[in-house]
């Protein structure tokens, strides 16, 4: 902090920062210097003086008139010194109503905490998810409205499951999200081997997921307790492998109070070679049964609006907590106001305060 006689604390940019605490003290300054500006014509005014007009004397030198306007210069210097004590009682008073309005610099700082919640992505890697109706095909549409996802999702925990004839964890749930990320950029239809979709299995490995981490977290507060559970689950085929049966696992995941939001992606459709099913029945059962909600995604623009709705439903409450660090900078404008009224004191007891009231 700057000491309080630096010229510092007059600089107008210091000013604009201020927050005044009793800002109508300032507006008493106008009345201080209105209330001296009448004192001084009022007494002007009772002051008698005699005029003298001595004319114009001829044949004076220029010398003698160029000395003439010295003086004349000298006498109006001199008493304007006359105003240099009611200008340092203006000074002082205004000064003291500037400490009295209690100027602060005030620094805030804003922190956001949130609990957030677990979110599972079940992610279909079949050989069905390499179809084109979703460009370049769904796999890779459906890893690219993900990622974009999870980077909405600051204070979550997210984990990845993947699946197809068989599911396996990839990913438990972790706020490292750029680790994330990189799981699912490596996702291709060849990590599985076995043909099929389990999503029952699927259902399975996201509840192990999550009953795990609530475990973890009995030693912890009770609002990490609560945390609110999710499981994302794409997919584009019927359940045709897997050792649990899908509505069985909806129900153990209703029983854990985790939410089931399904996304069926692509269109069905149908060749003389192949044909594309989509079992929509199911994926609805199992996410009325999961108190969540069915999607269908046609396109990457639908997939997209499906995961930003789903951004909406789940979202875990915020706490603004706004910290103030106040310091108080009235003690130098009181210094500097005591100091102003000591030299207007040392003016008027003194005989330079008489001579310049002459």
């Amino acid at each position: 902090m700057e000491p309080w006689y630096s010229f510092h604390w007059f600089d107008p940019d210091l000013w604009a920062q201020f927050r005044f605490t009793n800002p109508l003290a300032l507006y008493l300054i106008p009345t201080i210097g209105l209330l001296l500006a009448i004192r001084y014509y009022l007494h002007r005014g009772g002051q008698q003086r005699l005029n003298l007009s001595l004319g114009s004397i001829g044949g004076r030198s220029q010398a003698e008139r160029l000395n003439e306007n010295a003086v004349r210069a000298n006498q109006i210097l001199i008493s304007s010194l006359r105003f240099l004590l009611p200008g340092s009682i203006l000074i002082a008073m205004s000064l003291l109503l500037v400490a009295l309005a209690r100027p602060q610099l005030v620094e805030t700082h804003r922190v956001e905490q949130s609990e957030g919640i677990d979110i599972m992505l079940a992610m279909d890697v079949s050989s069905s998810m390499t179809e084109t109706d979703l460009p370049p095909n769904r796999l890779a549409a459906a890893k690219r409205v993900a990622q974009t996802f999870i980077n909405g999702r600051k204070s979550d925990r997210i984990g990845l499951v993947v699946f197809a004839g068989e599911a396996f964890s990839l990913c438990p749930l972790t706020t490292d999200h750029d680790l994330l990320k990189q799981y699912l950029s490596e996702l291709d239809d060849k990590m599985i081997d076995a043909s099929g979709t389990a999503i029952g299995d699927a259902l399975a490995r996201c509840i192990n997921r999550m009953r795990e981490s609530g475990v973890l977290s009995q030693d912890s507060t009770q609002s990490v307790k609560k945390r609110s559970k999710i499981v994302i689950l794409i997919s584009d085929g019927d359940n045709t492998a897997g050792n649990l049966d899908p509505i069985t696992a909806a129900r153990l995941a209703k029983a854990f109070n985790i939410r089931l939001y399904t996304i069926a992606v692509g269109r069905v459709t149908r060749s003389g070679t192949s044909a594309s099913t989509i079992d929509e029945g199911i994926l609805k059962t199992i996410a009325g049964i999961g108190s969540g909600s069915f999607f269908r995604a046609i396109d990457a623009g639908r997939l997209r609006s499906v995961f930003a709705q789903i951004d909406r439903l789940e979202k875990a409450p915020v706490r603004m907590l706004v910290y103030e660090d106040v310091q108080d900078c009235y003690r130098a404008y009181l210094y500097w106001a005591i100091s102003f009224l000591l030299f207007a004191l040392c003016l008027k007891t003194t005989i330079v305060g008489n001579i310049l009231e002459d």
